[in-house]
């Protein structure tokens, strides 16, 4: 809570069994495709309800312990995939999704569901995706899909401004369902040696959706669509604002970006230059923040105190940023009780 009031969190990642992932590991060892055993009558102890649920609390009780009242939760990014076999990965987005769902069953009154898509850079479009994301919406009761724009994670896929993606653009309007945009696997043999280096696939690619999303059409074509793209945009910009490097027009209404940068010359100068409407309360938590800020003793991704502690914010601000500007987004945060 903030002052009495939720906090609505866009930006959280399914906690499952470890079995989950184990299943990851056959379909890639038996190169076979095959059905998701969590929604199986006949699933083992490793697939419960119970199992799932306690996964879950400890997820619950990490953002308890962050002051966190209800979170966004998909796939884990760098568990995405995307460069499985194709025969592969809609299995794979199928057990991840059944995955996403059980923990949402398990605590209804914190989570909301946001689908991973079984994409693929090589096909005519992303038809291929909208059965999936339609058991999403219609059986799994999903208020968001997840998008990388890099599956492969080689830089194979059509920019985001392309009408390759019309499909999902015109299903997510349709429906009134939006977007988060996050970076997945980077296989760039150069940055191997660098830990979790998924980690700058995430920023390049979060960096280039945004400047495709702005200084291509795709919110003249669809301009009810909304898009939130994680890691403040995953860089700043370098050009002032009347640069014509920077797209021009006022994608105030449709283009969002969330708060989960964990330096706080970063995030604070994120909020500054992308501008408070445009920033939506994301933490990631439990996630990649867990290294402990040495001057409060608290992990990096405990950003309600950072926020709060903000000068330069107004209470209206920090309202906004962590409760109303979420709950434009996702209207489905009200709901939730």
């Amino acid at each position: 809570m903030y002052n009495d009031v939720k906090v609505f969190d866009v930006h959280g990642h399914v906690s499952a069994p470890n079995a989950v992932r184990a299943q990851g590991l056959v379909l890639l060892a038996s190169n076979t495709a095959g059905p998701s055993p969590i929604m199986s009558p006949r699933r083992g102890p490793e697939f419960s309800d119970e199992a799932f649920k306690a996964s879950a609390q400890t997820h619950v009780n990490y953002m308890d312990e962050r002051s966190i009242d209800v979170q966004i939760i998909g796939p884990r990014p760098f568990t995405m995939l995307g460069w499985m076999e194709p025969h592969l990965l809609p299995s794979w987005t199928r057990v991840t999704n059944d995955s996403i769902f059980k923990q949402c069953e398990a605590f209804p009154s914190r989570f909301l569901g946001a689908a991973m898509l079984p994409q693929n850079p090589h096909a005519e479009d992303t038809s291929h995706c909208v059965p999936e994301l339609e058991r999403c919406v219609k059986e799994l009761g999903m208020v968001a899909v997840y998008l990388t724009p890099d599956p492969s994670g080689r830089r194979d896929s059509p920019g985001m401004h392309e009408r390759y993606w019309d499909p999902i653009y015109e299903y997510c309007q349709r429906n009134g369902l939006p977007i988060i945009i996050h970076g997945t696997n980077c296989l760039d043999p150069r940055i191997r040696i660098i830990p979790q280096n998924y980690q700058i696939g995430f920023l390049f690619e979060q960096y280039l959706a945004t400047q495709l999303l702005s200084h291509g059409d795709v919110f003249e074509r669809f301009p009810e669509l909304k898009v939130c793209v994680c890691h403040c945009g995953g860089a700043l910009d370098r050009f002032i604002k009347t640069d014509g490097h920077l797209g021009q027009r006022d994608l105030s209404r449709n283009l969002f970006f969330d708060t989960c940068g964990y330096d706080l010359l970063f995030l604070e100068a994120a909020i500054k230059q992308r501008g408070v409407h445009q920033m939506l309360f994301g933490s990631e938590a439990p996630g990649s923040g867990r290294a402990v800020r040495p001057e409060t003793g608290l992990t990096s991704d405990n950003l309600v105190p950072v926020l709060t502690a903000f000068d330069f914010l107004t209470a209206e601000d920090k309202l906004y940023i962590m409760n109303k500007g979420p709950a434009e987004f996702c209207p489905p945060f009200t709901k939730v009780s």
